[in-house]
């Protein structure tokens, strides 16, 4: 399990959404900026409010031509509840396998009970990782004001 690094490629991932769809990145992102969360479920009261954070800049994403997808470990019919409770408009994804997400990503696992800890990528339109923001408990994540800073900032030195 290594760290994502700006620059390399992000790993191949299904992500399972609601209804039986799925999600596969960075593939999903071609062409546009991505932004992919995890998060720790919906217990987690920082992580809600990471949610609707990104759900209330996901118009202003949008106009920086940025995706975003979430995905936790809760199950489908808890992350149903999650969607409807925060009026969630991005896909965010259940059933996550904590350790294959983990070593694909270098993300970190809470072992009992089994999670991932909050982790934020931000990608380029060609699936590279520009930022990784990896925590290792319940503070520490990808803010969407930064996530437009930074898409501004590399239009403008581009």
């Amino acid at each position: 399990m290594s760290l994502l690094n700006p620059g390399d490629t992000f790993p191949d991932l299904t992500v399972t959404l609601p209804g039986s769809e799925t999600l596969d990145l960075p593939g999903a992102f071609a062409g546009h900026f991505g932004v992919v969360l995890f998060y720790r479920g919906a217990w987690c009261p920082y992580c809600n409010a990471q949610l609707r954070a990104f759900q209330r800049s996901l118009d202003k994403l949008a106009d920086l031509d940025t995706k975003v997808v979430a995905v936790s470990v809760d199950d489908e019919a808890t992350t149903k509840e999650t969607i409807g409770k925060h009026g969630l408009r991005f896909p965010v994804g259940h059933s996550a396998d904590a350790r294959a997400y983990a070593e694909a990503t270098g993300a970190f696992v809470n072992e009992d009970p089994l999670y991932l800890q909050s982790t934020g990528f931000l990608l380029d339109p060609q699936g590279r990782v520009l930022v990784s923001v990896y925590s290792s408990g319940a503070i520490g994540r990808l803010v969407p004001e930064d996530v437009a800073g930074m898409i501004r900032y590399m239009r403008e030195h581009a």
